[in-house]
């Protein structure tokens, strides 16, 4: 499950991801032993979407990539974002990213978004 712009120009390299587990159809990833990787691939080989969870089973990360490219688009995610919040207590957010990688900072997940992936959210609520 590649590596940042490895599978999308068409050079295969060897996996530092591994599907652990699905999850409404879509994968669980996790890095491989002895990476130390702990986001998600920066690109998809064939997914257009891939899931990471906390130890307690909720959703930490969601990334959706670019269904020809196979580029990440955006990540939704609970973690602490305190640029966003001013503290250190989790958030549900998202990040959107351009073509190089880089990514918006930190905005509050809009309900449209959050309706259309909550599916995927497991564990996650919307704020009110």
């Amino acid at each position: 499950m590649g590596g940042r712009g490895t599978f999308a120009s068409g050079n295969n390299v060897a996996y530092t991801y591994e599907t652990i587990d699905k999850y409404e159809g879509v994968k669980v990833l996790s890095g491989m032993p002895g990476t130390g990787l702990h986001d998600l691939p920066a690109e998809a080989h064939s997914s257009e979407m891939y899931l990471k969870f906390h130890k307690d089973g909720t959703m930490n990360m969601l990334r959706i990539y670019g269904k020809d490219d196979h580029l990440l688009k955006m990540e939704i995610a609970y973690h602490p974002e305190p640029r966003l919040t001013g503290n250190h207590e989790p958030v549900l957010h998202i990040h959107y990213y351009n073509k190089d990688f880089k990514h918006s900072p930190a905005q509050y997940l809009d309900k449209q978004t959050f309706e259309k992936y909550k599916k995927y959210l497991k564990g996650r609520k919307w704020y009110d």
